[in-house]
C-alpha cells in the first residue's frame, strides 16, 4: 500500500504528457513579439549581435543560442542597442512601437524581504526607474505590476533575494497590447 506522503506527490506530477512537452518559458529582451522569431530566427543567426551590444551584459544565450535576460547583476535600461544590432527582426522597435516592457512579472517574498520585517532598507525601490516599487510608510514593500516594466533592477539590489520573477508568455496576446 502506497503512503500518503507518496499519494500527494503523485498529485504534485504534471496531469498530462503536454505539460511534459511544453518548452519553459524564458525572459527574452525587449522588442520583441513572439516566441517563435526567438526559437527560429535567433538560432540561425550567426553574428548574436544582441549579446555584444548590450551595455549592461543582461543578454545571455540560452543552451539553443537563443537570447534570454540574466537580471543577477544589473536591469536593462531600455537602451535600444540590442534592437539595433538584430539583422533578423526579431527585436524590431517599429513593429513593438518601442514598448519598454519584458515578458517577466516580479514579486516580493515578503518573508525574505527585510522591510516586510521591519528592517529599514530601500535598496529594490532606489533602481526602479519607474518607481513601481512602492511602500507603506518605510515598511511592507509591493510591486504595482501595472508600473512594473519588468526592467530586473530591483532583482539583483535586493540583499536577501527577496526579489523574485516568473516568465510571462512572449506571443501574440503582447503584440495586440503594444499597439
Amino acid at each position: 500500500m502506497a503512503s500518503r506522503r507518496e499519494f500527494f506527490r503523485s498529485l504534485a506530477g504534471p496531469l498530462s504528457s503536454e505539460t511534459e512537452a511544453a518548452a519553459p518559458l524564458a525572459v527574452r529582451p525587449p522588442y520583441g513579439l513572439n516566441e517563435s522569431l526567438f526559437q527560429s530566427e535567433c538560432i540561425a543567426c550567426a553574428s548574436k549581435a544582441c549579446v555584444a551590444s548590450c551595455e549592461e551584459q543582461i543578454i545571455v544565450l540560452d543552451d539553443d543560442g537563443v537570447p534570454t535576460l540574466d537580471f543577477s547583476v544589473n536591469g536593462c535600461t531600455f537602451c535600444e542597442a540590442c534592437a539595433d544590432a538584430c539583422d533578423h527582426d526579431v527585436l524590431d522597435l517599429e513593429r513593438s512601437n518601442g514598448r519598454e516592457w519584458i515578458n517577466a512579472m516580479f514579486r516580493i517574498d515578503t518573508q525574505a524581504c527585510m522591510a516586510h520585517n521591519d528592517v529599514i532598507c530601500f535598496a529594490c525601490k532606489e533602481p526602479c526607474m519607474e518607481d513601481a516599487i512602492i511602500f507603506n510608510g518605510m515598511f511592507n514593500p509591493i510591486i504595482d505590476e501595472d508600473r512594473c516594466n519588468g526592467c530586473g533592477f530591483c532583482l539583483g539590489r535586493c540583499p536577501t533575494d527577496a526579489i523574485t520573477y516568473r516568465p510571462l508568455v512572449y506571443g501574440e496576446a503582447d503584440a495586440d497590447a503594444a499597439q
